[in-house]
């Protein structure tokens, strides 16, 4: 079983033919979603969509990782990570039977 790999180009499709607005002004819709939820997260802000889930910053301390393979020793520098916690709709719409991709669509 292949996986899909849904692109901005096929999201912007979908919008363009779903809401009926040029390609170009669902590209500038969609791009300027991403750039509020971009910012918001690049401010430290917890950024939720209703009905989706909310993405979050957090701070990760540095760490000694280890190779595998060589067993050698280095420092993991201190950085912040994206977390995504998805809603319980969410879940519940994927873990059920009818989200089917016919029903999606």
């Amino acid at each position: 079983m292949s996986k899909k790999v849904v692109t901005k180009a096929l999201v912007v499709s979908h919008l363009n033919e779903n809401i009926g607005l040029s390609k170009r002004e669902c590209q500038f819709f969609l791009e300027s979603f991403l750039d509020v939820i971009f910012f918001e997260l690049k401010n430290h802000n917890d950024v939720k969509i209703v009905n989706f889930g909310i993405f979050k910053i957090k701070s990760k301390k540095s760490r000694i990782g280890r190779n595998p393979k060589t067993k050698e020793e280095f420092m993991i520098s201190e950085r912040n990570v994206v977390k995504f916690k998805p809603s319980d709709f969410l879940i519940n719409l994927i873990n059920s039977n009818i989200a089917d991709k016919d029903e999606i669509k």
